[in-house]
């Protein structure tokens, strides 16, 4: 590919429709990673690779910086293919014999998926599913967020409905994080197949989960405030089941 020096070169206005829409990305199937570590996490999971933008091979310094979310990215911007994790696909892969799930009902702020992603990541957490999300995984502040963890963790995306129907089938006890009618998350017994369910800072979670959950489970709050920020929490419940098993997945 001869280098692109101009910012209105087509190629360049399709990338910046894939990082810019969301509508785009579902329409077309692509999404765009930027950074080489990133970029090596999505290869080792599997995904394929479209196209490949190098400062100074194929795009200019000037087009470089007009298409970066950030300037420390080494220089690479890719569009990759992107592709369905289900639930049955966690379900298969899954060879714990008592898996740990994070489910974020309603998620809408893409840095607190990326952060609690990153967390999933570092705690050795089975699978991460999104339940009726407000934004796509593949938005590039998930992946900046997650510094690649949204590759690195097996991702799901479904409804409630399906979401509640897989742990009962799969015998995995519901644990909401929820204030009201709950006991300190570290007296509920994490050891056993566990799905901990967070909902949105501002409204928590919908009656479904709450009535479908096998026990409520709350961190205390000892100062003025009455919630925390939902990444730092679910990295807090994370760490305890850790704790719990032992310091192993």
């Amino acid at each position: 590919m001869d280098e692109i020096t101009s910012i209105h070169n087509p190629k360049i206005k399709h990338l910046l429709q894939l990082q810019q829409k969301s509508s785009a990305r579902r329409k077309e199937g692509l999404f765009v990673v930027e950074g080489q570590r990133e970029l090596e996490h999505c290869l080792a999971a599997g995904y394929e690779v479209v196209e490949t933008y190098r400062v100074g091979e194929n795009v200019s310094e000037k087009v470089y910086e007009h298409i970066a979310y950030r300037g420390t990215t080494e220089g690479v911007i890719a569009v990759v293919r992107a592709k369905p994790h289900t639930l049955s696909d966690i379900a298969k892969d899954d060879v714990s014999r008592s898996p740990l799930y994070i489910v974020l009902e309603g998620v809408e702020k893409p840095g607190n998926l990326g952060a609690i992603l990153r967390s999933a990541d570092a705690s050795g957490v089975d699978a991460v599913i999104v339940c009726d999300p407000l934004t796509d995984i593949y938005n590039p502040n998930i992946i900046r967020g997650s510094i690649g963890a949204v590759f690195t963790v097996p991702t799901v995306v479904c409804s409630s409905e399906e979401c509640i129907s897989f742990m009962k089938e799969h015998g995995v006890q519901i644990l909401t994080a929820q204030l009201q009618d709950s006991n300190l998350y570290y007296d509920q017994d994490m050891t056993r197949p566990t799905a901990i369910v967070m909902g949105t800072e501002a409204t928590g979670l919908t009656n479904q989960w709450r009535e479908a959950a096998d026990a409520h489970i709350r961190i205390p709050m000892l100062g003025r405030l009455d919630s925390l920020n939902v990444s730092v929490s679910a990295a807090i419940l994370m760490y305890e089941a850790v704790r719990q098993r032992g310091g192993k997945k």
